[in-house]
Parts: structure tokens; sequence; C-alpha cells
């Protein structure tokens, strides 16, 4: 199963690259969002691509110099605190010929605070079974429409990407809740179906480099499918939905960025138990401090609605994010 769906991953790169290279001096004009100094430096979503902290930009960082083949890394480390859980993350994400990018990320989720739940929702019966659960992203998107392509200003950035998503810990999870309820309250009569799914996007940036008070302001726009529940930090479920997503970047000075997201969210699972919960879509209000051109800090002060036992509003994060 494994080495089929890493085949599945290598046959996409191959499709993705080939136009890719064949259209790559063809194409003039077009930006990335390291291109220019006014321009928003994109940080790292919290999935592991080039993005604000919830929504992933068209635009792709650190590409490197034109025809450069291999651009370098960069790395990020984000921590959210949910209400009574907290989210860890750390990725890293490289480009390839300025339009393929590829990324990892690993999230941590603390869900002490749920197993201290689930304890008592069986009266004292069994738990978790664990303190975590544990999530892995890999991500392949590209740029198949660079900004201002073939000489046209008005022409944004577009970014298709697939996402393979594996969680480590949901499934025994829901084994030891399973136990503990009798049935009553595991993952499974809410329809999770597998620890491991696939999320396909779309996003559409455009940057206008005077449009507020002469200073730039990017919009993006982009469309989810999914089958994730929380990302997928609590498994996978049968159904996909397709959600919409956008964030909002503006740059009052060379040094600072303040961006409005918003993350359409669709509940996978159809039965709101007592374990899990209603799903909601998130928001977040983002303020990046630009160091240096290589190095980023970020805060978000977001609303998350119910995740799990909890809910995260607000919910308060920051990121740290360096390009090599």
């Amino acid at each position: 199963m494994l080495r089929s769906r890493v085949l599945v991953f290598a046959a996409i790169v191959v499709a993705v690259s080939f136009p890719v290279m064949a259209q790559g001096s063809k194409m003039t004009g077009g930006t990335t969002a390291t291109a220019s100094p006014q321009m928003p430096m994109p940080g790292m979503t919290i999935e592991g691509v080039s993005g604000t902290f919830l929504v992933p930009s068209a635009y792709l960082a650190n590409p490197g110099p034109q025809g450069a083949v291999c651009g370098m890394p960069t790395i990020a480390t984000n921590y959210v605190n949910l209400g009574s859980q907290n989210l860890y993350m750390v990725g890293i994400t490289d480009v390839l010929w300025r339009r393929i990018e590829l990324g990892y990320a690993f999230n941590y989720l603390d869900i002490s605070s749920m197993n201290d739940y689930v304890n008592k929702l069986s009266g004292g019966a069994g738990d978790l079974g664990r303190d975590n659960l544990m999530l892995h992203h890999f991500n392949l998107r590209g740029q198949v429409i660079e900004e201002n392509s073939w000489g046209f200003w008005w022409m944004p950035a577009v970014t298709v990407g697939v996402e393979f998503k594996y969680n480590d810990g949901i499934q025994s999870a829901n084994k030891s809740i399973n136990k503990a309820s009798g049935g009553f309250y595991s993952f499974s009569i809410l329809d999770y179906d597998k620890r491991d799914g696939w999320d396909v996007t779309l996003h559409v940036s455009k940057t206008y480099p005077t449009l507020a008070f002469g200073r730039p302001v990017t919009f993006t726009s982009g469309l989810r499918s999914s089958n994730a529940a929380q990302m997928g930090l609590y498994g996978f479920g049968d159904d996909r939905s397709l959600t919409y997503e956008s964030s909002i970047v503006y740059m009052p000075t060379d040094k600072w960025a303040l961006a409005f997201e918003s993350r359409m969210k669709d509940d996978p699972y159809d039965n709101g138990a007592p374990v899990y919960g209603k799903e909601h879509s998130w928001y977040g209000l983002e303020a990046t401090y630009l160091v240096s051109n290589r190095l980023a800090i970020s805060g978000v002060l977001g609303s998350f609605g119910n995740i799990g036992n909890t809910q995260a509003d607000p919910a308060l994060g920051f990121q740290v994010k360096y390009e090599f």
C-alpha cells in the first residue's frame, strides 16, 4: 500500500515537472513573493507549504534566481494554543525550477486534556491510551502560471497542489476509546474511516504594488478538496468536501506584513458525538515582522471553534521562518 502511494506521488512529480520545464523558457514576466522587497515574503502554513498561517499562497517561497534548477530550502516552526490542547509544527520546503514546491511538515497535537475527558466520559473505565496525535504532511505543488505572464499585468499566479497526510496515532486512539466506552464514543461511529488521506488544492494570488496608501496588497483565493477531520489531526472520513479559503496581506512598511485569512471547513463526520463535537471554519489575524530578507517572525490570533473537547476561541500562535 505504502509503495503504491510512493509511486503515485512520483508520477505526479513527473506530470507536473514536464510542462513546467517545457514552458519555463517561454514564460515572460512573473514575480514571486520574494522577488521584490515590497512584496510579502510568504510564510509557511501549519501544513508545510508557502502561505499565511492557515492558507497557502500561489507564490512559492525562496525559489532561487532565474534559471535555477533547485532553490535553497525554507524551514519554519509553529506553536498554536488551542484552548486546552497545543499544536506544534516543524516544516521544510524547497523549490525546483522556480515552479515546483516540495514540502514536508510534522504536526504534534497535545491531547492530554482530551484523554482526561474521555476517561471521565467512560466513568473511569479507560481513556485514549495516549496523550498526543502526530500528523505527517507530504506536499507537492506546481505553479502552473506565473504572475504577469505573457505581459498581462492583471494575470495572477496560479498554483495547484496535492498533499498526502498520514496520522500516526488516531488508529490506536480509536481502538482505546472504543474499548473504554464499549463502542459508544469511538471515532468509528462518527464515520472515521482511515488514518491517511489526500487534499487537492488550487490557489490564485495577485499583488497590487500600490493599492493601499502606496503600499502592496496581496489577495489569495483557493479551493480545497479534502476528507480530513480538523486538517487530518482527527483522522479522515469517507466523504470528500470542496471548501473555499482566502487571505489578504497588506505591507504598511517594508518590515511589516498584516494578514487576514479564512478557511472554510466541512465536517467529514456525520455524528457529532461528545468526544469530537462539530467542526467549525477557521479565521486568523496575522502580523509578520521581516527581520531580514531571510528571517521572519509571525504572530497569529485565531478563531478555530470546536476542536475535540475544547474551544479554540481565541487561538494564539507564533511562527519563526528562515530561508537559506
